[in-house]
């Protein structure tokens, strides 16, 4: 029988596959046919793609609310949420068509997870020869990361603590212990999480070990036990910058006690538009080009040694999204 897929194939389309949310907690690979690549169009080939545990999870879980069905589509989505919807946006690839000057060349795009794919020039993004493809699939997170001290406006010599060791914390505090003069401490119930910590640079402690008086405090747990002890990790006037997203799921915050009389702010942080400390200066390209050139350390790459097959994705994708998971940023790896 003829796929439907691919009734219209021919000599001038590539065949490629896609991973496909198509219901809750069901993944699947879905044939595509790519046609000939436009004037301003790369046909390009993935080496690997990013996970993002958070973010996808809620995609997975069918738990995106309806009010933000369109500011949650990633970039080049196709599908509608709930489902089915092709969703991711941390791929690196290599350009196999195309101009000149980007044939060959590494490239990183906010591109679902897709073997082949079509992209515009313009939306390719350089890799920096000294960063590994497996390892530019953090970009994304690693902007994240920058636009948060941004809206902090960290500085030399601050108290900083990070609630929340995945991967978004944990580059939080990579960017933060890189800061001079810096006390950094990061927070998590995992202790699993203290090598990475202090590989880089910063401290760890369990949550009942918190400390206080922090100027700026990140809260990147994504629960209401995180939030608590980042409000009270921070001090007379301290800042809070909340990065969890929570989805559909109510969040309690203790807001009374000490909260007014020491006068804590709680901000929010969010990749979608960039800080308003910079905005007038940056734009999406550049801050993402900022992104990409942290990730030329070599201790990075412990936070990508999960690495999964393409054609296996379906079957991992449940265990690996489940909201017990302790995992950090899996990989796609593609054939």
């Amino acid at each position: 029988m003829t796929d439907p897929n691919m009734e219209n194939a021919n000599a001038n389309t590539r065949p490629a596959r896609a991973l496909w949310y198509v219901e809750p907690f069901k993944a699947a690979l879905r044939p595509e046919c790519l046609p000939e690549a436009g004037s301003n169009e790369v046909l390009l080939k993935s080496r690997f793609s990013g996970i993002s545990r958070g973010t996808e999870r809620l995609v997975f879980s069918g738990e995106v609310p309806k009010t933000e069905f369109e500011r949650m589509r990633a970039p080049m989505q196709s599908g509608e949420f709930p489902f089915p919807v092709k969703y991711g946006y941390c791929t690196t690839a290599i350009a196999e068509t195309g101009p000149k000057d980007l044939k060959g060349r590494a490239f990183f795009c906010l591109h679902p997870h897709q073997d082949f794919f079509l992209a515009p020039a313009e939306s390719l993004v350089p890799i920096p020869s000294q960063v590994p493809l497996k390892r530019a699939t953090l970009a994304a997170n690693m902007e994240t990361a920058l636009n948060a001290h941004w809206d902090a406006a960290t500085s030399p010599c601050d108290r900083i603590a990070i609630v929340g060791a995945g991967i978004v914390g944990l580059l939080v505090s990579y960017i933060a212990a890189r800061i001079p003069g810096t006390d950094v401490i990061v927070i998590d119930p995992n202790p699993a999480r203290r090598p990475i910590v202090e590989s880089f640079g910063a401290r760890f402690a369990a949550p009942d070990d918190a400390t206080d008086d922090r100027d700026v405090v990140f809260h990147a747990s994504a629960s209401s036990a995180g939030l608590a002890t980042a409000l009270s990790c921070a001090g007379f006037e301290g800042r809070v910058v909340e990065l969890s997203w929570f989805g559909n799921k109510p969040v309690s915050a203790p807001l009374g006690g000490a909260f007014h009389a020491r006068r804590i702010q709680l901000i929010s942080s969010q990749v979608g538009q960039i800080a308003g400390t910079h905005r007038a200066r940056w734009d999406y390209r550049k801050r993402m080009m900022a992104a990409l050139s942290l990730l030329d350390r070599d201790t990075l790459d412990q936070l990508v040694d999960e690495e999964i097959e393409f054609s296996d994705a379906p079957n991992r994708l449940p265990a690996i999204l489940d909201a017990q998971s302790t995992g950090l940023a899996p990989v796609i790896r593609y054939p």
